[in-house]
């Protein structure tokens, strides 16, 4: 009797060995992660501390290497999505701007003054709206792992301050290439142009693109934009989430164990990335007050001055609540006007 047991102990044995080295060998290699931005910054370091986490706590059995700059997505920033979708990445640490032409509930997040703090965006994010969201990008090809963060998006240009509708008349300006920035500035008065970040870096420069509008620690500041624009104006007009997402089919290769690895790697690296991405601005106004020691001019908007900015771009809004879905923005609204009471 105990020599059958000690026989079936180790057939058993045997089989677990068997079936962790089958799992073990049916992995890539390598996984390929695409990444919008480089590797500086809160956006590009959160994309490579991921990797790292994940390869240790596998013990290398995990090996995901991100391609930044879009270098899987030809450049092209509305491609991430699709390319994830199709298993040309496997992984993507990825703006909702660049994802939502794929997933348009994401514009939710692109509205106009829509989130009026960091508070309103978290509550949202991790009630029924975000979790609404996720849901339809699983049924699209691509699992939702961790909410991360760009940041608040604030204007910068080389022609004059900006502290009313009318001061942005004929500025020319680059806009990511999604319709509802593009509405939004036209709104304004602006020329919106829809270029990417590479391109419109080096427009700056020549002085043919007036201005921009992105976050200051995840992107102001890394690019340097003091050099060509002197004028800020902080106006939280819009959010700019990242999502770290999987493709479906890769995510369901992985066995339950590394699945739960990788997604506690995913909440540990975009927990930091939105700790970074807000540092100076949230708990302190570090950040603005270095852009100052370059020179810069900073505006900073009232809320009877942002009024004026909403009311120009009130017809963007109800449009695209109509394209996103009333009842996701509904259900959004109710959240953000209860944290912001």
């Amino acid at each position: 009797m105990i020599k059958k047991l000690f026989v079936l102990s180790m057939v058993f044995g045997m089989v677990a060995l068997f079936s962790s080295l089958g799992s073990a060998a049916s992995y890539k290699p390598e996984y390929k992660m695409s990444v919008a931005v480089g590797p500086q910054g809160p956006w590009g370091e959160s994309a490579a501390k991921f990797a790292e986490l994940v390869k240790e706590r596998t013990q290398g059995k995990i090996n995901i290497k991100p391609y930044y700059a879009l270098q899987l997505a030809a450049g092209q920033q509305i491609n991430e999505y699709f390319i994830t979708v199709k298993g040309v990445a496997d992984f993507a640490q990825g703006s909702t701007i660049n994802w939502s032409p794929a997933v348009k509930e994401l514009t939710i997040f692109s509205m106009p003054f829509f989130f009026p703090n960091y508070k309103a965006l978290d509550a949202v994010q991790n009630g029924e709206p975000g979790k609404k969201i996720w849901q339809i990008s699983e049924q699209k090809g691509v699992v939702c792992l961790a909410w991360g963060e760009n940041g608040y998006r604030e204007l910068t240009n080389s022609k004059r301050p900006v502290r009313k509708p009318e001061d942005m008349e004929g500025l020319k300006l680059r806009v990511p290439g999604t319709p509802i920035f593009i509405e939004t500035f036209r709104a304004l008065g602006a020329n919106p142009m829809a270029i990417n970040w590479g391109e419109a870096l080096t427009a700056f420069q020549q002085g043919t693109v007036d201005g921009q509008e992105n976050p200051i620690v995840s992107m102001l500041i890394p690019y340097k934009l003091w050099e060509v624009h002197k004028n800020i104006t902080l106006w939280h007009y819009a959010i700019d989430p990242l999502i770290l997402g999987v493709n479906k089919d890769v995510w369901n290769s992985f066995d339950p164990k590394d699945r739960e690895i990788i997604a506690a790697a995913a909440q540990e690296a975009m927990v930091w990335n939105k700790k970074a991405a807000r540092k100076g601005l949230e708990d302190s106004t570090e950040a603005v007050e270095f852009l100052k020691s370059k020179g810069m001019q900073v505006v900073t908007l009232t809320p009877i001055e942002v009024d004026a900015f909403k009311t120009k771009v009130k017809p963007v809004y109800e449009k695209w609540t109509k394209e996103i879905g009333p009842e996701l923005v509904e259900s959004a609204e109710k959240i953000t006007k209860g944290v912001s009471k």
